[in-house]
């Protein structure tokens, strides 16, 4: 039986400095540095949401080349103006193979990444879409000893809820459960012809903020 984990939510934005001014302005509080991707010219800040579970605000990064690919999270159709969202979320396996195959959502190919000293395998669609709108999740094989969250600084935050917005709930509840992930999120059911959103409940030291993606 596969049993994923939620490790990250994911935040998309035209440029970091604004998703990270949205997420600072939202939360109360500050962000910590990330670092770059080089294989997808992107780069992150990072906020811990627990033991387990953190934010991570990605954008491009106009600093470096453009890969020879589609950049991951749909990050290649973010218009200038557009304003940040919580875009999707990403669930850690320990045999990504396993889990993208036992998944009836198309995840996409597995891909190798890596920033700074951290190194995972990723799924990723070829066209740099993202799964089921951001519904379904990214999965996730970390290949560090080390949770990626307990290197970060603790700002007093946590994930208290994650809720799925979808006009398909079957079809995404049954995604996730062959996932293992059915009990880790709250559905929403929208009408036909809804745009699929996510929405984000955590605790701070100013008490609970909502980062929404619709």
């Amino acid at each position: 039986m596969i049993t994923c984990q939620l490790v990250h939510i994911v935040v998309t934005a035209p440029s970091l400095e604004i998703g990270k001014s949205w997420v600072e302005t939202t939360l109360g509080v500050e962000l910590q540095a990330g670092g770059e991707h080089s294989r997808m010219g992107t780069h992150n800040a990072l906020l811990r949401l627990g033991e387990s579970v953190y934010l991570e605000v990605i954008a491009i990064n106009p600093a470096v080349p453009a890969p020879a690919r589609p950049r991951l999270f749909g990050l290649d159709w973010i218009e200038p103006e557009a304003p940040p969202r919580l875009a999707t979320w990403i669930a850690r396996t320990d045999d990504i193979h396993a889990a993208r195959a036992a998944c009836p959502e198309p995840l996409g190919e597995i891909e190798p990444m890596s920033r700074g000293s951290l190194n995972w395998l990723i799924t990723i669609p070829s066209d740099g879409s993202l799964p089921g709108d951001g519904i379904v999740p990214t999965l996730i094989e970390w290949r560090t000893e080390q949770h990626p969250a307990s290197l970060l600084e603790n700002r007093g935050c946590s994930l208290e809820r994650l809720e799925l917005f979808q006009p398909q709930p079957q079809r995404v509840e049954q995604a996730l459960k062959s996932l293992g992930l059915q009990e880790v999120v709250a559905f929403n059911h929208l009408p036909a012809g809804g745009r699929p959103y996510l929405v984000a409940r955590i605790e701070t030291p100013d008490g609970l903020r909502t980062l929404r993606g619709g």
